[in-house]
């Protein structure tokens, strides 16, 4: 968790403090890797809900920064899959209001 976080610092460029991570891992048997057959105990799929408005440049940044670190705990970069999820931000609400009417603290364009 804290390789990706690292990663969002490091290409998003979000508030080291700016931590909300849940990690969900399933059993070898309870998951099923068509593209790594025999390693699905190895797959990792890394998947980061956020605003829209990141350049693909800062993306890019994002993807290798990710493999690059787990890499660093014996993650062959190969076993590595990243699902990137946007939203504008007015279609997240935090406390009844709009993420849009909130300071965040961040730039979303990076």
């Amino acid at each position: 968790m804290n390789a990706v976080h690292g990663a969002l610092v490091a290409a998003f460029k979000i508030p080291e403090e700016d931590r909300f991570i849940r990690l969900t891992e399933f059993e070898p048997h309870a998951m099923v890797n068509g593209l790594h057959d025999g390693v699905a105990n190895t797959y990792v799929r890394v998947t980061v809900d956020c605003f829209s408005g990141r350049s693909i440049s800062a993306k890019r940044e994002l993807y290798r920064q990710i493999v690059d670190r787990l890499a660093e705990h014996d993650i062959p970069r190969e076993h590595v899959s990243i699902l990137l999820r946007e939203s504008a931000p007015e279609n997240w609400g935090s406390g009844g209001i709009a993420a849009s009417d909130h300071d965040l603290g961040f730039k979303i364009n990076v």
